[in-house]
């Protein structure tokens, strides 16, 4: 590779990393316990637990479950209802002032699905998890803070790239894994930087992407609602509001028929963003661990309670379901959870290292010049 290529992309690998490693420093450090966040509430008491009951308790029906849920959060309207990950027996509801309030205003907890018991959700609603995600998510912010770490996820991943492409001629000098214990220590820690770089490189390019994804979910989510929910609920342009909803009790009924081989993942109330203001959407997912992140949403005439389109999904909306799990290692258990947390270690490592050897190229710089100038003097 020629000197001046070297140049250029020494110089566009340097300034990309530069201005995005506090912020990755910060995603990092944030990522790391939410990796284990159903551990870490489990620990801290966060993650409530539904009473023992006989095996063979019925469930309470859907409409049971939403006047037990208005009946402790007396005021506001529900939300959204979905089927709890970690307990079978309860359902997570989130209701708020009103159905277009957006996430950080609404009130998250769990409902026993049998008694319709209230069980608060602490790390839902506060405490230090949910401090953690909204950091790592917008930073306070909301969405400009959002489009930022966008922004940050795309320079880490040129950085990434351009650190690629300075590696190759590099390795063809020195054996892979190399590391010149008997050289400077700056050159040591340049050795373990691309090392570690090189070996969290596939990693690196996967959670850069889908946080990049991820950043942009709300320009995505509004882009669903403008072009295939508009057209979804066109006949519906210019009716008179609702005055009163259809009983939601047999909507996963009507859902499971209209979709049937899928189940319910969560139900989305008239006026949320992820519905209409005439209709009930309930968003259906696969059986297998992939096709589970894949959702197809069922409009339901929120008074008629008939089924009005079964939705295609855009390619955006699917990559935005298949990166999010994926961003956080929710794909293969405890194992991969592990793995995603070495491999964030390594990057820690990599992006502190990193400043370190642009410190010490810099002193060692105006150290030449301070001598060059001692020189001719």
């Amino acid at each position: 590779m020629k000197s001046k290529t070297i140049r250029r992309w020494s110089f566009v690998h340097t300034w990309t990393s530069l201005i995005c490693t506090v912020f990755l420093l910060m995603l990092a450090l944030t990522g790391l316990p939410l990796i284990f966040h159903h551990e870490i509430d489990h620990l801290l008491g966060d993650a409530p637990e539904v009473r023992e009951m006989p095996a063979d308790t019925p469930r309470l029906n859907l409409q049971q479950l939403v006047e037990a849920a208005e009946k402790h959060r007396p005021g506001e309207v529900m939300q959204y209802f979905g089927e709890s990950e970690d307990e079978p027996n309860a359902v997570t509801a989130i209701m708020a002032k009103t159905a277009g309030t957006g996430p950080n205003e609404s009130h998250t907890f769990m409902l026993d699905a049998r008694t319709g018991e209230a069980l608060e959700t602490p790390s839902a609603n506060g405490g230090f998890m949910l401090f953690m995600l909204r950091l790592h998510v917008d930073m306070f912010a909301g969405l400009p803070g959002k489009l930022l770490l966008a922004f940050m996820g795309v320079l880490f991943v040129v950085a990434i790239v351009s650190g690629t492409v300075l590696y190759l001629p590099f390795m063809r000098r020195l054996k892979f894994a190399t590391v010149r214990n008997d050289k400077s220590t700056r050159l040591r820690w340049l050795d373990l930087h691309n090392l570690i770089g090189v070996v969290t490189l596939t990693w690196a390019l996967v959670v850069g992407v889908t946080g990049v994804i991820s950043a942009c979910a709300d320009l995505l989510i509004a882009a669903w609602r403008n072009e295939a929910l508009g057209a979804m609920i066109e006949p519906y342009r210019g009716a008179p509001p609702l005055t009163q909803l259809a009983p939601a009790t047999r909507l996963l009924e009507i859902a499971k028929e209209a979709a049937p081989g899928m189940t319910t993942d969560f139900i989305a109330f008239p006026g949320t963003r992820f519905s209409s203001e005439h209709h009930y959407a309930v968003f259906m997912k696969g059986s297998t661990h992939l096709t589970s992140h894949l959702l197809t949403p069922v409009l339901i005439d929120a008074t008629t309670l008939k089924v009005t389109a079964v939705a295609e999904r855009p390619w955006y909306m699917d990559a935005m379901g298949l990166s999010q799990p994926l961003h956080f290692g929710d794909y293969g258990g405890r194992p991969m959870q592990i793995l995603w947390a070495v491999l964030d270690v390594l990057t820690i490592i990599v992006l502190g290292s990193g400043v370190y050897l642009w410190v010490v190229r810099r002193k060692a710089a105006k150290k030449s010049l301070t001598v060059e100038a001692e020189a001719t003097a």
